[in-house]
């Protein structure tokens, strides 16, 4: 996969057509705290009044189309420093490298964006081992076992938790 033709960017309502096409997968969303996207009406609406108000979430572009997101979500009050990650990737997509690209260029911006921000985390499920594979190859360090942490979709879960620091290097494999 050429890395030139990967791009991210705020999303736009005229962005429906691709998000549904993705957002619509049981595949996608499995892992995600969000629902699969059941109608082209819904997707717009999540357009409207989450992804665009967002203050960091883009859209991972392939040549222009939208085939997945990256959030950063800030901490509040006193957590200000750090900020939680979220993404995924449409599956015809899925092990061409695009997931750990999109997140390679939102740690090497974001830090530089967000004033006061040191610190990205992502929690990830145990079974969730491509997106592990991403963390590290960017170069996230697994950082711990957080057990019956998260809630989703309608179970408790064990996640590992990886983190990354301004101070830390973003792996050039």
């Amino acid at each position: 996969m050429d890395p030139s033709r990967i791009f991210l960017r705020s999303f736009k309502l005229s962005d429906v057509d691709d998000f549904l096409k993705w957002a619509s997968d049981d595949g996608v969303t499995h892992y995600l705290r969000w629902n699969t996207v059941t109608s082209r009406e819904e997707a717009l609406t999540y357009l409207e009044k989450v992804a665009t108000p967002h203050p960091w979430r883009r859209s991972i572009c392939l040549d222009n189309r939208s085939i997945g997101y990256i959030s950063i979500r800030l901490g509040s009050s006193d957590d200000r420093c750090k900020a939680r990650v979220g993404y995924a990737v449409s599956p015809e997509h899925w092990g061409r490298g695009i997931a750990t690209a999109a997140l390679k260029m939102a740690a090497s911006k974001v830090f530089d964006e967000i004033p006061g921000l040191v610190r990205l985390e992502v929690v990830v499920e145990l079974e969730n081992k491509a997106s592990q594979r991403v963390l590290e190859k960017v170069g996230f360090l697994k950082e711990g076992l957080l057990r019956k942490y998260g809630f989703c979709k309608g179970e408790i879960r064990d996640m590992f938790v990886y983190g990354f620091v301004s101070t830390d290097e973003i792996s050039s494999d």
